[in-house]
């Protein structure tokens, strides 16, 4: 079985942004496991547990699907979880194109069989988690607020990724399996600030 799901990568640029971001929450590391930069994605659909025969299904599937790019951009600092903190992370403006991204590829999943995770679709980018009881709301809050605003420099979404994901204690590690190319962008006025 091959614990997998579907990213969309990070622009180096934006990549840069986040670790600094990470350096400048200056979290107690006893408190938190930040993610290594070379981890740092948006999650559009988690498989779970799959067979290396599914995986090639939605391979073939997804190989035909041509959609088009968009642009994103980060927008603020957030927390998964309330009052017991699992998750501090950097969340996109809402992009009715990423979502419509999102939707054809849970889509194109469950079409074959797969049953992903049903969750709320929140475009976002992990930064640290938290074990239970490890984060403290009012620490995060006052390390967020301390931080500032995010770059909120407008990058393009030009492909998005098959991704093997290996547990391991210390925390996961992910193999890109396959990339998939999206259609340039459609000309429009910029995404608004």
């Amino acid at each position: 079985m091959i614990r997998a799901f579907l990213a969309l990568p990070l622009p180096d640029p934006v990549i840069a942004h986040l670790a600094l971001v990470q350096q400048r929450l200056r979290l107690p590391r006893t408190a938190s496991r930040p993610v290594p930069r070379e981890n740092f994605h948006v999650t559009l659909v988690f498989l779970g547990a799959q067979r290396p025969e599914a995986l090639e299904a939605l391979h073939e599937v997804l190989e035909h699907m041509h959609p088009n790019g968009f642009t994103l951009r980060l927008n603020e600092l957030g927390v998964f979880g309330g009052d017991q903190p699992r998750n501090l992370h950097a969340t996109l403006t809402r992009e009715p194109a990423l979502d419509a991204l999102q939707a054809k590829l849970e889509r194109a999943a469950r079409m074959i069989g797969m049953k992903p995770e049903k969750r709320r679709f929140v475009p976002h980018v992990t930064l640290a988690r938290f074990r239970q009881g490890e984060g403290d709301p009012a620490v995060l809050a006052a390390a967020m607020q301390a931080t500032g605003a995010l770059d909120r420099t407008p990058f393009v979404a030009e492909r998005y990724g098959l991704f093997r994901s290996h547990l391991r204690p210390d925390g996961a590690t992910y193999d890109l399996l396959t990339e998939y190319p999206l259609a340039a962008p459609l000309a429009g006025p910029p995404a608004p600030a």
